[in-house]
């Protein structure tokens, strides 16, 4: 195989000297002194005819219609992830501006914002009732520092209950650091939220959490803690209770930059990645068909395939040491 390998190579290489005299081959008498103009266009013509002959090939054909058909459907899926995730982020940065806005507005009934959507998220509401069962929300983060909530159920004249976040203590829960809720009938004002949903956006999925505690804030959960109806909503108090600070309002859910949105910018470099992919496979398989072409122009393929069939049947003969005459049959 090595020697093949430099056979061909000096075939390729090799410039023959110009031979003088009747005896012995003789290489032609372009090959010393430079092929003439019409002698490079023939081999030129020569080379795009014969060498990328296999473009017009039925196979060649359909990799080609591949390849035209695969690049402009690659970039517009990139362009359409792409556009995806800048909507997210858009949809992410407007949520943050309507939270700060929806503070300014006046608060408004809370049976004329139910149920809880998009656009009612973080809106200003009021209600009025008593407080009745307190309950502390662990494992929650304010500025960085690690705290909790209190949350307080006021019960309205409907029968029931309005789940209220009075505010935020920092450490680990405990109810003897809580102070007591207001006595009495109390008004609340503060920003209208959806239920949470345990094991998202940062909500604890704990469970076996001492009496007294509940690691989400949503109606499913509370229903088996009180023995009276929830609403499926609850509200952050604008203004903390004496001695806690308030809870701010968060975005909706589905608007913030969670793990969908990154996933879509992560689809977004697949996509333009698939385009480098296929036009390197495509250079790939061209260089390789070209290569073949050229051997066979030169006769090596015919040559190799000889060689390798001669060595793969050599490899079965018994090879007799240099030196040592074979027995007399």
């Amino acid at each position: 195989m090595d020697n093949l390998h430099r056979i061909r190579h000096r075939l390729r290489t090799h410039r023959f000297p110009p031979q003088v005299g009747t005896g012995g081959p003789r290489a032609p008498a372009s090959a010393g002194a430079g092929p003439t103009p019409r002698a490079g266009n023939r081999a030129r013509a020569r080379t795009v005819g014969g060498v990328y002959r296999f473009l017009l090939t039925p196979r060649w054909w359909g990799i080609n219609v591949f390849l035209l058909l695969s690049i402009p459907f690659c970039i517009f899926m990139g362009s359409w992830q792409l556009g995806r995730f800048e909507d997210r982020v858009d949809s992410h940065r407007d949520a943050e501006e309507r939270v700060a806005t929806d503070q300014r507005e006046q608060p408004r009934p809370l049976d004329g914002l139910l149920p809880v959507t998009k656009a009612t998220s973080g809106k200003q509401t009021t209600a009025s009732g008593r407080y009745d069962t307190q309950l502390l929300v662990p494992d929650r983060q304010l500025d960085g520092a690690d705290g909790y909530y209190v949350l307080t159920l006021l019960r309205t004249d409907t029968g029931r209950a309005l789940p209220v976040v009075r505010g935020w203590l920092p450490g680990t829960a405990d109810p003897a650091e809580v102070p007591a809720a207001p006595t009495g009938e109390v008004t609340v004002t503060g920003a209208l939220q959806a239920s949470e949903t345990p094991g998202s956006n940062g909500v604890s999925s704990r469970s076996g959490l001492p009496e007294g505690q509940t690691a989400a804030i949503s109606t499913a959960s509370l229903v088996n803690l009180v023995p009276y109806d929830v609403y499926d909503a609850w509200i952050t108090l604008n203004r903390g209770d004496p001695g806690m600070r308030a809870v701010p309002a968060s975005a909706p859910g589905g608007t913030g930059l969670d793990l969908k949105a990154f996933q879509n910018l992560g689809y977004t470099a697949e996509w333009f990645a698939f385009v480098g992919f296929v036009i390197f496979m495509w250079f790939r398989l061209l260089r390789r068909e070209v290569e073949l072409a050229r051997d066979a122009e030169l006769g090596l393929a015919a040559e190799e395939s000889e060689g390798d069939g001669a060595g793969s049947a050599g490899d079965d003969v018994p090879r007799q040491a240099t030196g040592v005459s074979s027995p007399v049959q």
